[in-house]
């Protein structure tokens, strides 16, 4: 795989590569070609040099014998970010280093899949941030963001739409879903609005009134 777009621009998102189940190439590459900065987590930096990807940060807390100087030359310019705190996650303390550096959204893959408690707390990451960083988790099976109060956006028919409440969301209103909601609530654990789908060509529009709510779109 060939190594990222080599234009230096933090308008585009930044990606970080975590250690959850590998993407398919193609979406791994198209991620690299328009990401100005590459953030690997020490956990995934074997895998991914074995893709022949060019990594600008290295970041982790380096446990397990994890030797981030063996890289320095392979991946020269490279910066290594040790983040010895154990009070976080490598992933947050790479969000963390985003926000000191003043980029705003990133992509992240390789977040899912394999333990779902590191699946959980990487999705729900992205409300926990949400003052500070845009954060958009995808997959080959999905794309995860979270909603702003008001959302639109042009779907093909069918186009499968789970809304995931993070906590209770109150005041949900659809238009273009097959299952619509009216002033409607969901609640993590009672009620969420897993496999909604477009009922038509067009634009979908959803609203709430409180609360944290995050958008999959997913494909099989």
């Amino acid at each position: 795989m060939s190594s990222h777009h080599i234009v230096r621009d933090d308008q585009e998102p930044a990606l970080i590569i975590a250690n959850g189940e590998s993407c398919s190439s193609e979406l791994l590459g198209q991620l690299l070609e328009w990401s100005p900065l590459v953030v690997v987590l020490d956990s995934a930096m074997t895998r991914v040099a074995e893709l022949g990807i060019k990594v600008d940060v290295l970041l982790g807390d380096f446990d397990r014998n994890f030797d981030a100087y063996n890289y320095k030359n392979s991946q020269y310019p490279i910066e290594i970010v040790h983040t010895p705190n154990q009070n976080k996650t490598d992933l947050e303390k790479a969000f963390d280093y985003l926000i000191e550096r003043k980029i705003p959204a990133v992509n992240v893959v390789w977040a899912t899949g394999r333990r779902a408690d590191h699946t959980i707390s990487n999705v729900t990451n992205i409300v926990r941030y949400q003052n500070e960083l845009k954060i958009v988790i995808l997959d080959d099976y999905s794309k995860i963001f979270q909603l702003p109060k008001k959302y639109q956006k042009w779907y093909p028919a069918k186009t499968i739409l789970s809304l995931i409440p993070i906590g209770s969301v109150e005041g949900i209103s659809s238009e273009n879903l097959e299952y619509p909601l009216e002033n409607g609530t969901l609640t993590i654990g009672y009620r969420t609005g897993s496999s909604n789908s477009v009922l038509n060509d067009g634009i979908v529009s959803i609203s709430h009134k409180s609360g944290d709510l995050l958008l999959m779109e997913c494909w099989d």
